[in-house]
């Protein structure tokens, strides 16, 4: 399955180190992260787990839930989360989804066969919460996440959903916003008290209007 943009996911249910995960009523009407990792007791891996432990504050902030899987068991999950606990000076606390029978991978399209047969790419999936799909982020199996930026596209998301705004290359939180060129200048000044900075007639300018 070929999963784009603003398509609605589909739901699951799949064993977890913390129980079986009924995925839409698991979600409920939070914003969810789900990130799929090669294998158990695979070192990039334990070093990603540890990081979205040890940000899971800032996660629960924005109304995320994270949702990790890899393609073993629960048996074998609860094993690797004491490494994880140890070699990262973390606490695992959130699920971690045993797809061994890769039903999950298939629905989501983890696994590309000119990468590898059988385990799952670095795939990354923010869903808001009525289950639409706003982002993918696919790594190879070499390199780690950058969970910052994904916190950082999240912030984007949430702020765009609510203003007719849009965020500019670099773009962090408290950073200038772009007007949306569907906004006329006009409605624009009216909509942004803080002000409105016409670079060009279609590249304006606003200071982030939450902030």
């Amino acid at each position: 399955m070929t999963l784009q943009l603003g398509d609605v996911v589909p739901d699951f249910k799949q064993a977890s180190n913390m129980g079986e995960i009924s995925f839409y009523e698991w979600a409920g009407d939070s914003w969810v992260v789900l990130f799929s990792h090669p294998a158990d007791y695979t070192p990039v891996c334990t070093t990603e787990l540890g990081e979205v432990s040890r940000l899971k504050p800032e996660f629960d902030k924005r109304n995320v839930k994270v949702l990790a899987l890899s393609v073993d068991d629960v048996d074998s999950h609860n094993g690797w989360i004491n490494d994880i606990n140890e070699t990262q000076n973390a606490q695992v606390n959130y699920p971690i989804l045993a797809d061994s029978d890769r039903k999950v991978s298939d629905l989501y399209g983890m696994i590309h066969p000119n990468a590898n047969n059988n385990l799952t790419v670095r795939s990354v999936f923010i869903i808001d919460p009525q289950k639409k799909l706003r982002l993918t982020l696919t790594y190879p199996a070499s390199t780690g996440r950058n969970f910052p930026e994904i916190l950082r596209v999240i912030d984007s998301l949430q702020l765009t959903d609510d203003y007719q705004v849009a965020t500019p290359v670099n773009w962090k939180e408290g950073d200038d916003v772009v007007v949306l060129p569907s906004v006329s200048t006009e409605e624009a000044k009216q909509k942004f008290s803080k002000g409105i900075t016409e670079v060009k007639p279609y590249l304006r300018m606003t200071p982030q209007p939450n902030k």
